[in-house]
C-alpha cells in the first residue's frame, strides 16, 4: 500500500511538472525562488511574486525546529512583503522527512511552523494573517531514503491565500 501511495506520488509529481516547464524545477531552485510562478517577470503584489522574488520556503537541519541565518534572512524579506501586501493571509505549512514515527513529525512540523510564525510576527506581520499547518512526513518533495532528499522534506512553506482562512 505504501509503495502504491509512493508510486502515484511520483507519477503525479512528474505529469504536473512536465506542465509546468518553468527552468527552474516544479518547486523552484534550492533556495526556495522560482518554480510554479513561470519565467515571465510577476505583477508587482502578486502571489507568484512572492514566490519567484521572496522564495516561500525555508529549510531546517534534523530534528531541529530552529530558523537559522539563511531562514531569517529569507523570512525577513517575506515579512516586508507581507506587510506591504496586506491583502494576503499566509498558511504556514511545517514538513519533516520520513525518518521517526508519523505522531512525533506531525510534532516536529508544527514546531517549525509556529517557529516561522512567531519570527513573522516580531518583524511585525500580524498574527491574525497567519495560520499554521503540519503536514509531518504526509507531503514529501523529494522520495529516497538519502539526506539528499531528507534535507529537501525538513521545510516550513508560507502558501498565500488572498481569500481568507
Amino acid at each position: 500500500m505504501k509503495q502504491i501511495f509512493r508510486m502515484v506520488l511520483v507519477a503525479s509529481l512528474v505529469i504536473t511538472s512536465a506542465c509546468t516547464n518553468t527552468g527552474s524545477g516544479f518547486f523552484g531552485n534550492e533556495n526556495g525562488t522560482g518554480g510554479l510562478g513561470g519565467t515571465g517577470s510577476a505583477a508587482e503584489g502578486s502571489a507568484a511574486e512572492f514566490q519567484s522574488a521572496v522564495g516561500d520556503r525555508v529549510f531546517f537541519e534534523m530534528d531541529q525546529s530552529t530558523l537559522n541565518s539563511d531562514a531569517k534572512t529569507l523570512l525577513s524579506s517575506q515579512a516586508q512583503w507581507l506587510i506591504s501586501n496586506s491583502d494576503y493571509n499566509v498558511v504556514l505549512e511545517g514538513h519533516a522527512d520520513e525518518q521517526g514515527t508519523r505522531e512525533y513529525n506531525l510534532a516536529l512540523g508544527a514546531r517549525r511552523a509556529n517557529s516561522v510564525k512567531e519570527y513573522l510576527v516580531s518583524l511585525g506581520v500580524s498574527g491574525d494573517r497567519l495560520q499554521t499547518v503540519s503536514y509531518g512526513k504526509e507531503r514529501p518533495i523529494e522520495i529516497c531514503s538519502a539526506e539528499s532528499c531528507y534535507s529537501q522534506n525538513r521545510r516550513a512553506v508560507s502558501v498565500l491565500d488572498n481569500l481568507g482562512f
